[in-house]
């Protein structure tokens, strides 16, 4: 009788269609859940344009007092937008990593590992939203671009490898933390590294000691790669090529180390 009440164990390997099914089943339960979160939502959409709307209108007149400073911050709060993201990212996948779904997940006959890619798909389409928002709200203030299709394609291609990398950083602090709150430490860190960087003001307006830590801080490449694209500045091939290095190198050690501690957890 117990034989029979049991739950029968799969017999295979799940094959590729399968796979796919489950894994896109995985990717829509962590979109609508987050459709659900308000104050996710008021997070990840609306405070990155109240931010834009702040600096541009307490700060920029003090930072620069042309009235451009619009043009210069911009790439700054879309990079603090992708950082926003990923601390959402890292608390969602601690509570999923603590709450027994993981386990429920495991007595059925799909991969696990769907609900980690759930989670960077959502982190991407929340940031693409936020993004848009933000580019949105800046041509309503002011914002006048010089990009060709190619430089906005260059940009918006850069954001989305910044995005991607920051995503699996907080996926893997999130398999990693004890919890969700644990987890929301890691918003601090991550939402302090554009303000020491070239984001905001000019990295040779800071003292020596900061003006260093800003060089070697990966946003301030990357905000000078989008800033150069976006408004038709030149931008070096160090620069671009840093930026992209900065990008691929987080998101491999990143992606492994997620994989590793998920499988360990497990």
């Amino acid at each position: 009788m117990t034989a029979l009440l049991a739950p029968a164990a799969p017999t295979g390997r799940p094959d590729v269609g399968q796979t796919l099914r489950d894994t896109t089943a995985l990717v829509g339960r962590t979109v609508r859940r987050t459709t659900r979160q308000l104050d996710t939502l008021l997070l990840s959409v609306l405070l990155p344009v109240m931010l834009l709307l702040m600096f541009t209108y307490v700060f920029g007149g003090a930072i620069d007092p042309s009235g451009r400073y619009v043009d210069f911050v911009v790439p700054g709060i879309i990079l603090l937008t992708a950082g926003y993201g990923a601390a959402n990212t890292a608390v969602d996948m601690a509570s999923d990593m603590t709450n027994g779904i993981i386990d429920r997940f495991r007595s059925m006959p799909i991969r696990a590992t769907g609900v980690v890619t759930g989670h960077v798909v959502a982190s991407m389409v929340r940031n693409a939203v936020s993004t848009a928002l933000v580019i949105g709200v800046a041509f309503l203030v002011g914002f006048s671009p010089q990009a060709t299709v190619l430089g906005w394609l260059g940009a918006l291609g850069v954001v989305a490898l910044f995005v991607l990398a920051l995503t699996w950083v907080g996926v893997a602090v999130g398999i990693l933390s004890s919890g969700p709150e644990a987890a929301s430490g890691f918003t601090f860190f991550i939402l302090f590294l554009p303000y020491v960087s070239s984001a905001f003001v000019p990295p040779e307006s800071m003292p020596s000691v900061l003006e260093t830590i800003a060089a070697w801080n990966p946003v301030t490449p990357v905000t000078d790669t989008m800033r150069g694209l976006l408004l038709g500045l030149p931008v070096e091939t160090s620069t671009w090529v840093a930026a992209v290095a900065w990008c691929v190198g987080i998101f491999l050690v990143a992606r492994v180390a997620a994989g590793l501690l998920f499988h360990r957890r497990r």
